[in-house]
């Protein structure tokens, strides 16, 4: 494993993967202890008033907004940062240390009780203010160091940051109005979950960030720019059926809201195929390899669990959680471990690699059986059956590999 430089990486990269990685370890720790609560309930006595429902946001919040964000601000900063800039690493790190800190505050609050009670949105009251500051922290940065180098860039490169700077700009505004407890999004009214075309909308979001990452990256194309235009094209045209699809309060026996999210069975080889027009490090192949692997079961299983029949037996059981880890520890993880290749030139050993994907793996399928015995039989379930407590206690040894991959990955990165 080679040591870490700005030649072997990108500015910052070293600082992303400490406080990335950190945010991983921290809020796996935090779900194993969540675990141990649902095997052993009594456990939490000794920790209260710090009950499960005040654990479980800074266990969500921390891999999302520390875990799952943080590699793709280490792309905006690969890409904007100036290089050249003498304090590049510097003003790295303290924007990184600004979002970290904000996450940190937001833990503190989340455990006394301050909470919106939206998940993943759990910023409220005195709260609701830190990430967006952290975020106009990290813009400043972004804004100052393509002033520093606008004579260097080409009028193109000049033109994409500056229309990036004004969307990033708007970021911080929305977290803070979708913070509103009276701000919510369309709703299924046949199954109180969210809709085919909101869903197909926040998958879109997500399919243009990992598109755009091997050129926020500066991975080198591998064939010109040949799949850039039909990836594009195809981009542009599932936009436009999400602007076909209704907007309302649609539900999930409507044919227009299955053939809107079913759009995202096209990019099942599509993004991939995207990806591998790229010359990628080698340590990071076999990361975007599982993360193609997950993308097919996600979007998939996503797109059947939404299905008349499906969604009404499994839509708020352990199948939610266990296609939420799906995307999260399974695709989202996986591609943040190729970025984190790219960014600081470093890779992990192959005991990690399979720990993680083979624990992900067992993770998601004892979900989805715990999702097929709450529906089967909802009394023994909640009544704490043996099977029931089997797999629950299956589920906490999985979570302990997991955190224990997560320790040996940010030991293998950051602390060599």
């Amino acid at each position: 494993m080679s040591g870490f430089s700005v030649q072997d990486g990108r500015p910052g990269g070293g600082a992303v993967a400490a406080h990335s990685l950190g945010w991983l370890v921290a809020a796996n720790t935090v779900g194993v202890w969540l675990a141990v609560l649902l095997v052993w309930p009594g456990a939490g006595d000794a920790f209260a008033p710090l009950t499960f429902g005040r654990w479980a946001p800074v266990h969500l919040n921390g891999q999302l907004y520390g875990w799952c964000a943080l590699p793709l601000v280490g792309a905006l900063l690969a890409w904007f940062l100036d290089a050249r800039h003498p304090h590049a690493e510097r003003h790295a790190a303290l924007a990184l240390g600004a979002w970290s800190l904000a996450l940190l505050l937001g833990c503190v609050g989340w455990l006394g009780g301050v909470v919106s009670g939206k998940p993943f949105v759990d910023w409220h009251g005195w709260t609701r203010p830190l990430l967006p500051a952290a975020m106009h922290v990290l813009w400043a940065f972004l804004a100052a160091h393509t002033w520093w180098r606008r004579r260097r860039l080409r009028r193109v490169g000049l033109a994409a940051r500056l229309a990036a700077l004004a969307l990033l700009l708007v970021v911080p505004s929305v977290l803070h109005w979708a913070s509103d407890r009276s701000v919510y999004p369309a709703v299924n009214p046949d199954s109180g979950g969210a809709t085919g075309t909101a869903l197909l909308g926040s998958t879109l979001a997500l399919v243009g960030i990992y598109l755009a990452l091997p050129s926020l990256l500066g991975v080198a194309s591998r064939a010109g720019r040949r799949r850039g235009k039909p990836v594009l094209g195809a981009w542009l045209a599932s936009w436009g059926i999400f602007g076909w699809a209704n907007h309302g309060n649609a539900s999930h026996h409507a044919p227009g809201q299955i053939a809107a999210l079913g759009a995202l069975l096209l990019w099942i080889p599509l993004l991939p195929w995207a990806w591998g027009g790229w010359s990628w490090p080698a340590g990071a192949r076999p990361w975007l390899r599982a993360a193609a692997a997950w993308w097919g079961l996600l979007v998939a299983s996503g797109w059947a669990s939404f299905l008349p029949g499906w969604s009404e037996r499994f839509k708020f059981t352990h199948v939610l959680v266990g296609h939420s880890h799906l995307a999260m520890a399974g695709l989202v993880a996986s591609v943040n471990g190729a970025v984190l290749v790219v960014l600081t030139g470093r890779t992990v050993s192959a005991g990690v690699f399979r720990a993680w994907q083979a624990g992900t793996l067992a993770f998601v399928g004892l979900m989805f059986a715990l999702g097929a015995v709450e529906h089967a039989d909802p009394a023994g379930f909640f009544g704490g059956d043996g099977l029931t407590r089997l797999l629950l206690a299956l589920r906490l040894g999985v979570g302990i590999v997991l955190t224990a991959a997560s320790v040996r990955w940010w030991r293998e990165i950051c602390a060599a």
